[in-house]
């Protein structure tokens, strides 16, 4: 494999991988939002904010990495680095979504 085909599927596993962790969390997300927004149009623009986020930090991640093309390295171990780079970046995003949003969810008070 060629190293275009290479970085080519590397970010479209990266976008499919995300994709599938938006749709995983986007039914529980949405409901957190609507009750910190208090408003239904207020939560879904958060929530498609928040999966625009998920989607396209981990892509920026793979898409930073560029394959070596002039050493003969197994296609899948180049695989391997672009989405170890990507799933850290959909960490990272999926980590920023819940501690931002754990500021905002009133905490229970001790009576």
């Amino acid at each position: 494999m060629n190293s275009v085909a290479t970085f080519l599927v590397g970010v479209s596993v990266t976008a499919v991988c995300s994709l599938a962790v938006v749709a995983y969390l986007k039914p529980y997300l949405h409901d957190v939002l609507i009750d910190l927004c208090g408003t239904i149009q207020r939560a879904a623009f958060w929530t498609a904010f928040s999966a625009i986020t998920l989607v396209l930090t981990p892509v920026v991640f793979a898409m930073h990495y560029r394959p070596d093309s002039t050493t003969n390295v197994p296609a899948v171990f180049t695989l391997g680095s672009q989405l170890e780079l990507a799933l850290i970046g959909l960490l990272v995003s999926v980590l920023l979504l819940g501690v931002v949003l754990s500021k905002f969810i009133p905490r229970a008070t001790n009576s």
